[in-house]
């Protein structure tokens, strides 16, 4: 006597749930209002503690301070005149969009550094506490503007059309400029002023390079 084969019925194994990939969302007018208002108040409060040290930076802002510091006319007002040619090409190559958060980026950060020493005054400050401040603070104001589509205008922009050009990150560029910068300050700064100017310089580039990358960014 022969017995029918039982077959037992295959399992069906659902297919892995996938992930929908996230959504990618513009930054509101709100947003980038608050975003660039911080990125220009940390970058004015680390400018201002440059200065009380007595000391130099590189990229644009450099330029302002060492043609401030022997003009005698304000930073912010060289500042904004200095930039004025970087916006003809940020129009061309980065858009409008960015060109006018860069000039009013630019515009309000001149004010707030020409108001700040009337209410914010240290005695005595180390020059090198005052670089790294001076760093922190200016870099962390450069991401903040870079996140919201912005910039302080200035050698910053042409290291922006680097970066997107040809991947070399934006740190980089600012460290090179930076360096042709402070070797021509040894000839109108004493060596130890510019000695310190470079850890600043170095410390805003590093935190640049280690935390700007566009690809890893999802609103714009």
């Amino acid at each position: 006597m022969t017995h029918a084969a039982t077959i037992a019925p295959a399992l069906t194994i659902a297919p892995a749930p996938t992930l929908a990939p996230a959504q990618i969302t513009d930054h509101s007018l709100l947003d980038d209002i608050q975003g660039l208002s911080l990125g220009v108040f940390l970058s004015g409060l680390g400018i201002h503690f440059l200065t009380l040290a007595g000391l130099i930076t590189g990229q644009t802002a450099g330029l302002a301070v060492i043609i401030s510091y022997i003009s005698g006319y304000s930073f912010g007002v060289v500042f904004f005149a200095i930039n004025l040619p970087f916006y003809f090409v940020a129009y061309k190559r980065l858009g409008v969009e960015f060109t006018v958060k860069s000039v009013l980026s630019v515009s309000v950060l001149s004010i707030v550094t020409t108001l700040l020493p009337h209410g914010f005054v240290i005695e005595s400050l180390n020059p090198a506490l005052g670089a790294v401040i001076f760093g922190s603070l200016v870099g962390l104001g450069l991401l903040a503007m870079f996140r919201h589509n912005g910039s302080l205008g200035g050698l910053g922009v042409i290291a922006l059309l680097v970066q997107d050009a040809t991947g070399f990150k934006a740190g980089w560029v600012q460290l090179i400029t930076d360096a042709v910068i402070f070797s021509v300050a040894l000839f109108l700064f004493p060596a130890s002023v510019v000695a310190y100017s470079l850890l600043g310089a170095v410390t805003l580039n590093l935190i640049i390079t280690f935390n700007h990358r566009r690809d890893r960014y999802i609103a714009t």
